[in-house]
């Protein structure tokens, strides 16, 4: 199906897809489940989903004709995590697609044979989720967010578009991602930096904390990689205008949401290609013999209107590196 089709299926699908109309099945069907973290009506999550359904498609498997696609969209609540992933398992899926480090754990929480493909996980090995890159063993492998040794590249990227920035809070979800958090206080003191680091599991704890950062001067904002972060993002990029505080940021939603500037992996990408893992474990492939794979593609994206309203002069050496310019 086209995108466009695809979204007005989606619309209103706030938890259970497709739709209970869907034509009947043969015997051939496969079944796939997917424990979306974010809700159903948010562009980035239709964005992700549709890209997978369309690398499926590319490798023959239709939805609605050879395989049923069962989506569920935690919005970021850990309850619904555990809720929608005994819910999928009920189902007896052929294979899995899991955003998020909560949605795997959940997962494996709810079956040990399952196969499971995750997207968006910063260190499956760190976390448990896997034995190795190379060979993952058990039922679950997939696509790391990146290399988590890179987040130190926020700290740089922030002193360079903004030099006077000598404070830096960090947003971060405080349950995961220290690793993220460890390169960056690894090199915060070469770049004359100290660090405070904010929570963001509620829009009230990252509105006050934001507002109560922002009464020193010199301060800056870097926004690690996470579902709250995604998920309270237009809040986020709000504050740091209200507050004028230059924000470094992991992916490029955050900056078409308002955000000043984003370096990181393209986070629609790994979609297309967990289709490609789906795939091979639909064709009789082992998740345990499917390596770990790390991103692809890394962008850098720049908000010049958001540079203008806080008074900055991006760097030529920024936008020449810059693959994409919001005007």
């Amino acid at each position: 199906m086209i995108r466009r089709e695809f979204i007005t299926l989606l619309g209103g699908a706030a938890a259970a897809w497709p739709l209970a109309t869907r034509a009947q099945q043969s015997d051939r069907v496969r079944r796939i489940g997917a424990l979306m973290n974010l809700a159903a009506d948010d562009p980035e999550a239709l964005g992700r989903i549709t890209a997978f359904v369309q690398g499926l498609q590319q490798l023959g498997w239709t939805d609605g004709r050879n395989v049923r696609i069962d989506a569920r969209w935690a919005a970021g609540n850990a309850d619904n995590f555990r809720k929608y992933a005994a819910e999928l398992i009920a189902l007896a899926p052929d294979g899995i697609l899991a955003t998020s480090t909560q949605a795997v754990t959940a997962l494996q929480q709810a079956t040990h044979t399952a196969p499971i493909v995750f997207v968006q996980v910063i260190d499956p090995v760190g976390a448990g989720l896997v034995a190795s890159l190379a060979r993952p063993g058990g039922n679950t492998t997939g696509f790391t967010v990146f290399e988590y040794g890179m987040s130190g590249k926020w700290v740089e990227l922030l002193k360079e578009i903004a030099p006077g920035v000598r404070r830096v809070a960090v947003l971060r979800d405080l349950a995961i991602g220290i690793a993220q958090l460890a390169a960056i206080q690894a090199v915060a003191p070469s770049f004359g930096v100290e660090l405070t680091v904010i929570g963001v599991r509620d829009a009230d704890e990252i509105e006050s904390a934001v507002a109560a950062f922002a009464r020193s001067p010199n301060g800056g904002l870097i926004v690690t990689a996470s579902t709250p972060a995604a998920i309270h993002r237009e809040l986020i990029s709000t504050l740091a205008a209200r507050h004028r505080l230059p924000a470094v940021y992991s992916f490029r939603y955050f900056v078409t949401a308002g955000g000043l500037i984003s370096y990181g992996p393209d986070s629609i990408d790994p979609y297309r290609r967990a289709a490609g893992y789906i795939d091979r474990i639909l064709k009789g492939e082992k998740p345990a013999d499917l390596p770990v794979q790390a991103p692809t593609k890394y962008e850098l994206v720049v908000n010049l209107k958001t540079a203008k309203a806080l008074g900055l002069e991006v760097p030529a050496t920024v936008l020449a590196r810059a693959d994409e310019v919001i005007e």
